[in-house]
């Protein structure tokens, strides 16, 4: 299924989160950070600051959670994204 973000809105699909330390200890759900980190996937029309294929880094509570084909994205505003990396 094809999903293409309107206006200034950009598609991110968020990086996981490690499962466990450097040492070994298994991070269980309940502990684990929401992801800061994540690819942009797709942007809406009026995004001119980031592009598909970068790596960008956002706000820990921004967006919107959804759902495509059992993957797990999250819709932004381009001003929610804090920065990209080069």
């Amino acid at each position: 299924m094809a999903f293409k973000p309107l206006m200034d809105r950009v598609l991110v699909e968020p990086m996981e989160m490690e499962e466990k330390t450097e040492s070994g200890i298994i991070i269980p759900d309940t502990a684990k950070d929401k992801p800061q980190q994540g690819t942009v996937v797709e942007v809406g029309d009026d995004v001119e600051l980031v592009k598909k294929g970068d790596v960008v880094v956002f706000e820990k509570y921004a967006g919107n959670e959804l759902k495509i084909d059992d993957k797990k994205f999250i819709i932004l505003k381009e001003d929610e994204i804090l920065g990209k990396f080069e």
